[in-house]
C-alpha cells in the first residue's frame, strides 16, 4: 500500500491530530519544516516526523493541489462574485445528492421529498446515481443548463467534481475559467494574434533574427492581410508577449527549430534521489586487453548518472554496442546494493546515516559498499534503438519507471551525464595506460600496444574509483540550491536527502533478471520442447505440460512464455505455473556432456544462414552442431587458431565470451542448472581472467568428441557380447582353423578330407 502524499508547498494545509495547520516555512536544508495553526501558534517539526505520524493528513482546503494554482497566490471564495458562489453551491448540492442521497449531505436533515428513490442509497449504486443526475441534467431546458454551467455534464465531470470536492471543499466546485489568471500586458487583437504566430512560423526556418526585425515582420503581415486600420501594439509590448508564449529564444537557430514542437516553457525541478536518471553510452577512452587472445580491443561504457546527488549508481563494460539487455541489466544493477569485494577496507562500506551497514547487509545476503541503490522514477537516454524497442516498454512496466528520450539536439537534457563522462576522463583515464585521447590528433604512437589492463580489471578498477573517489568528491559548482555555498558530495547528499524525505530499502528479487529478458510466446511440442528463434529448447521442466495448451486467453491463447538471453543462447528459462520457480532449458544441439562455447544471436543467425546456403533441411538440432562448430572454429589446430585467424573472427571470439560471462553474473543461482546454467566458479569471480584460447579450443574439441560419441551410441544401442575364450588345448597347440575348416577336420588330419 503506499503512503497518502503530503503536499508540504508554503501555504498548503494538513490535519494533525484533529487540528489543521497551514506551512509557513521550508527548511530542506535541516529537514525541518514551520507550520502555524488557525489560532496564531507556531510548530517547528520535522518532514519524518509528519511522514511516520499516524493521524497526519493532507487537508481538504489545501491551497496546492490544482494545477491551477501553481506559481500564484491561492484562489479564495471572495475572489468569486455572488452569482459565481451561487453556481458553486448548486453543483455542491447535486454532488452531495449523488454521494448521499440527500442535498445537504447529511441524513439527519433531510429536505422535502428526499431521498428521492432515485438516489436512495439503500437501493441504488452509486454508478446509478450518476446516471440518474445525468439524465435529471440533461432533461433542464437548454438556456437553463447553460445559464446554470450544467449543459455539458456527464458520469466523468461528476466525478472530476467530486474527487475536487473531496480536496478542496466548495473551491472543488468552482470552474477554473472563472479564475483565470490576469496578464501581465495589454491583451492583442486577433489579427496580431495570428500575425505573431505567422512570424514565429517563419522565422524558424530563417538564420537568427532580431526582436526589432520580428516586429518589423509582424507590421509587415498585419499591414498587407488586414490594412491599416489594424492597431499594432508598441514595441514594448509584442517583446512580453513573445517572450510569454515562446520563451527567452536564446539558443541556437539549429536547436530552436528542433524542439519548437515540443517547448513546454517550463523546467524540471529534480528534489530528491532517483527522481530523474541519466543513461549514455560512450566508446571507453582507454585501450584494454580482452580475456581469450590478449589483444588490445576498445569497449563500450554505459553510465547511469542520478541527477540530483550527482552519483553514479551503475555502469557497464561491453564489447559490443549496448542492446536493450544491457540497459535493462543496467538499470537492475541500480536497483540492487552494490557487494563488497575483497580487496576493498571498511572505509568503502555502507556509511550513510538512518539505515546500519548490517542491517542493508541482511537484507542484501552481502555487505553493502557506499553506493547508493534505488528504484529510478524518471530515466533519460538518447534516442538509441537499444532506449526506444519493444522490449524497453516491457522493461519500463516491469521496474515502473519512465524511460522518456532526451530532445533531439538538445544536449542540456543529458548534460550531467555528458559531464561526467568528461570528469572521468580527466580524473582517472588520461592517467591509464593505453589512454587514446580526445581526437586521433591527440592520440600516442601505439595506444594498442601500452595497453595492460583486461576488462575484469578494467572493470574492477572503475569500481573502486567510483565508490572510493567519486562518491566523496566535493561537486563545487553542482551544490544543491538550497545549500549553494556549502561543501557537498554525492554521499553527503544522498545522506542529506534520507534525513529528510526517508529511504526505501526495496531491494529486488533475484528473479528480476527473468522478467527483464525478451519474452517469447510458443506452444510445447510433445518430442522437441519449444523453438526460441530457429533453435529448439527442452527439458525435464517441460514434462507436466506437454500434453495440453496453456490456459492464457487472450491475443496469446494456449502458448507459454519462454524468456531467451541474446547473449548466451545455449539456454532459455521457463517459469513454473504452479510452483512459480524458474527452469533452465538447454538447447537439444547440446551433447549430453561436456561444454559447448557460448554463443550469441549473432552467431546463430550465421549458422542458420549457412545451413539455408548449404541447401540443409535437417530434422534436429543436434545435426547443426558440427556446422556451428565449423563456424566458431573447431576444425583449425589448437596450436595454430591464435595465428591462422584474422583478427575480426579473434575479435568476435572475445566478444561471445565477454557476452556469456556477463550473462552468467547476471543470472541467479538456479536449483536445477548445472555448472554452465548459473553456478560461478572461482576462476568467474576472481578480478584478473586470464587468457581462454586454450580452454574454449578444448571445449570445441571435447564437444566434437560428445558429438561423435552419441552418435556411435545412438547407431549401436546394445553393446555386443564378447566371444567365448579359447579352450586350453587350443593355446597349448597353438594352431589356427583355416576357413572352411572346423575341430573335427584338424584332428582327423589331411586323409579325412578324402
Amino acid at each position: 500500500m503506499s503512503a497518502p502524499v503530503l503536499d508540504l508547498e508554503v501555504g498548503s494545509g494538513l490535519v494533525l491530530d484533529g487540528a489543521e495547520w497551514a506551512v509557513e516555512q521550508l527548511e530542506p536544508h535541516c529537514g525541518m519544516v514551520m507550520l502555524t495553526g488557525l489560532d496564531g501558534e507556531r510548530m517547528r517539526v520535522s518532514f519524518r516526523f509528519l511522514a511516520n505520524h499516524p493521524r497526519c493528513l493532507a487537508s481538504s482546503r489545501s491551497a496546492a493541489e490544482p494545477a491551477a494554482n501553481r506559481g500564484r497566490q491561492p484562489k479564495t471564495l471572495r475572489d468569486l462574485s455572488l452569482h459565481q458562489r451561487e453556481l458553486a453551491a448548486l453543483r455542491m448540492a447535486h454532488l452531495l445528492e449523488v454521494a448521499t442521497g440527500y442535498r445537504s449531505g447529511d441524513p439527519m436533515r433531510p429536505a422535502a421529498g428526499e431521498a428521492r428513490p432515485q438516489y436512495d442509497p439503500a437501493t441504488t449504486t452509486l454508478t446509478q446515481r450518476r446516471h440518474a443526475k445525468v439524465a435529471e441534467l440533461r432533461a433542464l431546458g437548454a438556456d437553463q443548463a447553460v445559464l446554470l454551467g450544467l449543459d455539458r455534464v456527464g458520469c466523468r465531470t461528476l466525478i472530476r467534481w467530486e474527487l475536487e470536492r473531496r480536496r478542496s471543499g466548495l473551491l472543488g466546485c468552482v470552474d477554473d475559467r472563472w479564475l483565470r489568471p490576469s496578464g501581465g500586458h495589454p491583451s492583442v487583437s486577433e489579427p496580431v494574434r495570428e500575425a505573431i504566430f505567422a512570424v514565429r512560423k517563419e522565422t524558424l526556418h530563417r538564420s537568427r533574427l532580431s526582436v526589432r526585425d520580428r516586429e518589423v515582420l509582424i507590421r509587415q503581415y498585419v499591414r498587407e492581410e488586414y490594412g491599416d486600420q489594424v492597431t499594432i501594439p508598441c514595441s514594448e509590448t509584442l517583446r512580453l508577449v513573445w517572450l510569454e508564449w515562446f520563451g527567452p529564444g536564446g539558443g541556437r537557430q539549429r536547436y530552436q527549430r528542433s524542439v519548437a514542437p515540443e517547448a513546454s516553457g517550463q523546467h524540471v525541478v529534480v528534489h530528491r534521489p532517483g527522481q530523474v536518471v541519466a543513461l549514455d553510452t560512450t566508446i571507453l577512452p582507454v585501450k584494454v586487453r580482452e580475456s581469450v587472445f590478449g589483444e588490445a580491443v576498445s569497449v563500450h561504457l554505459s553510465l547511469a548518472l542520478d541527477t540530483y546527488t550527482h552519483s553514479l549508481v551503475a555502469f557497464r563494460l561491453t564489447m559490443v554496442p549496448d542492446s536493450a539487455v544491457d540497459i535493462a541489466m543496467l538499470l537492475r544493477d541500480m536497483m540492487m546494493p552494490l557487494p563488497m569485494r575483497d580487496d576493498w577496507g571498511e572505509e568503502m562500506e555502507w556509511p550513510y546515516p538512518g539505515i546500519p551497514a548490517t542491517l542493508v547487509a541482511q537484507f542484501a545476503g552481502h555487505k553493502v559498499a557506499g553506493l547508493p541503490f534505488f528504484t529510478p522514477e524518471t530515466v533519460t537516454a538518447d534516442h538509441g534503438s537499444p532506449y526506444k524497442n519493444h522490449q524497453m516498454v516491457q522493461v519500463q512496466r516491469t521496474i515502473g519507471c519512465n524511460i522518456l528520450p532526451a530532445r533531439v539536439l538538445r544536449p542540456t537534457d543529458k548534460q550531467a551525464c555528458e559531464r561526467a563522462f568528461g570528469a572521468i576522463r580527466a580524473l582517472l583515464f588520461e592517467k591509464l595506460p593505453g589512454y587514446t585521447g580526445v581526437d586521433v590528433a591527440d592520440r600516442g604512437a601505439d595506444p594498442e600496444g601500452d595497453a595492460v589492463l583486461t576488462i575484469a580489471e578494467m572493470e574492477h578498477l572503475i569500481a573502486t574509483w567510483i565508490v572510493q573517489i567519486w562518491q566523496n568528491r566535493k561537486l563545487g559548482e553542482h551544490a544543491p540550491v538550497w545549500g549553494p555555498g556549502g561543501d557537498h558530495s554525492p554521499n553527503t547528499l544522498f545522506a542529506a536527502a534520507m534525513g529528510q524525505g526517508g529511504f526505501a530499502m526495496q531491494i529486488p528479487a533475484p528473479e528480476l533478471f527473468y522478467q527483464l529478458l525478451p519474452v517469447h510466446y510458443v506452444k510445447i511440442h510433445d518430442r522437441r520442447g519449444v523453438k526460441i528463434r530457429g533453435l529448439w529448447y527442452d527439458g525435464p521442466a517441460l514434462d507436466d505440460y506437454r500434453k495440453g495448451p496453456s490456459t492464457r486467453g487472450g491475443q496469446r491463447k494456449g502458448q507459454w512464455v519462454i524468456r531467451r538471453d541474446p547473449r548466451d543462447r545455449r539456454f532459455v528459462f521457463f517459469q513454473d505455473p504452479k510452483t512459480h520457480e524458474w527452469h533452465t532449458l538447454r538447447w537439444t544441439g547440446l551433447p549430453p556432456e561436456g561444454q559447448v562455447p557460448s554463443f550469441g544471436d549473432a552467431r546463430v543467425t550465421e549458422l542458420l544462414h549457412a545451413a539455408r546456403q548449404a541447401g540443409l533441411t535437417p530434422k534436429s538440432d543436434p545435426e547443426l552442431l558440427p556446422l556451428l562448430l565449423e563456424l566458431i572454429g573447431g576444425s583449425i589446430p589448437v596450436a595454430s587458431w591464435p595465428t591462422q585467424i584474422p583478427k575480426a573472427k579473434r575479435t568476435g571470439h572475445a566478444r561471445e565470451v565477454a557476452q556469456a560471462d556477463a550473462a552468467r553474473a547476471d543470472r541467479p543461482t538456479l536449483p536445477t542448472a548445472d555448472a554452465t546454467g548459473g553456478v560461478l566458479d572461482a576462476r568467474d569471480r576472481a578480478n584478473v581472467t586470464p587468457l581462454r584460447w586454450p580452454q574454449r579450443a578444448h571445449q570445441t574439441h571435447d564437444s566434437i568428441d560428445a558429438e561423435r560419441r552419441r552418435r556411435r551410441e545412438a547407431a549401436v544401442p546394445v553393446t555386443p557380447k564378447p566371444p567365448p575364450p579359447l579352450g586350453s588345448s587350443f593355446r597349448e597347440r597353438n594352431v589356427f582353423l583355416l576357413p572352411g575348416e572346423d575341430e573335427e577336420d584338424q584332428d582327423r588330419g589331411p586323409a579325412s578330407k578324402g
